[in-house]
């Protein structure tokens, strides 16, 4: 049973190469061997919910269960911004675009009524074009992008195409926004985050992801770290 695919519920606070290192460890301590442990499709250290690891051979089909859509559950908060598009950056108030010039205070943000943000989700679903975050794993020439912004280089990534299948509201109480996303691999949330901000004039950031389903795969069928005796 080395080469197989192992569902993991990853909880807040912890990378997903963190998740490898730990799972790897305890398999490889019950094998008497080192074995091979991959993920497929990063979930960031604020995140929890469905990460799928491969062991042995089955690493080598990593890359197909990375292009699998998926679906999250996630929690915006409008009126603010962060430098990450997660609550792991620097948190603000957000200013519109026109209002920086010469802006002495801090404008008064009208806050969206319910048909405001549904009218604003409906835009978001079907066929989109999405800038990833500069804080994210994508390789610019050759280096990942979150090592370029953290030691202050600029960081351009082109905008890429992805699809928005479904984007349900599930709750809403300004500032708090929670939706349920069927996405396309690929889609950054908090790409969507930042961008719905924008275009209900509040600004936003992802304050809670959790990962549900990849394919027909459910969080519900996955296993705890603590079920491999790991705490997290």
């Amino acid at each position: 049973m080395s080469d197989r695919v192992i569902l993991i519920d990853k909880p807040p606070g912890m990378t997903s190469f963190g998740v490898v290192a730990r799972v790897r460890r305890v398999l490889s301590h019950r094998a008497g061997k080192k074995v091979k442990v991959g993920h497929c499709g990063t979930l960031d250290p604020f995140a929890t919910g469905l990460l799928i690891l491969v062991t042995g051979k089955e690493c080598r089909n990593a890359m197909r269960y990375t292009k699998l859509d998926k679906v999250y559950e996630a929690t915006f908060r409008l009126g603010q911004t962060s430098t990450t598009g997660d609550p792991e950056g620097e948190i603000m108030p957000y200013v519109a675009s026109d209002e920086l010039q010469g802006a002495e205070s801090l404008p008064l943000l009208k806050q969206p009524d319910a048909a405001a943000v549904k009218y604003v989700l409906a835009q978001f679903v079907g066929d989109i074009k999405q800038r990833p975050p500069a804080f994210s794993a994508i390789k610019i020439n050759g280096q990942r992008a979150y090592k370029l912004a953290r030691s202050g280089k600029k960081v351009d990534i082109p905008e890429r195409a992805v699809t928005i299948y479904a984007l349900e509201l599930l709750d809403y109480a300004y500032p708090l926004l929670k939706v349920r996303a069927h996405v396309s691999s690929g889609t950054y949330i908090r790409s969507l985050a930042v961008d719905i901000g924008e275009a209900l004039g509040t600004g936003a950031y992802c304050q809670e992801l959790r990962r549900t389903q990849i394919a027909d795969w459910q969080v519900s069928q996955a296993q705890k770290l603590a079920d491999f005796g790991i705490e997290s």
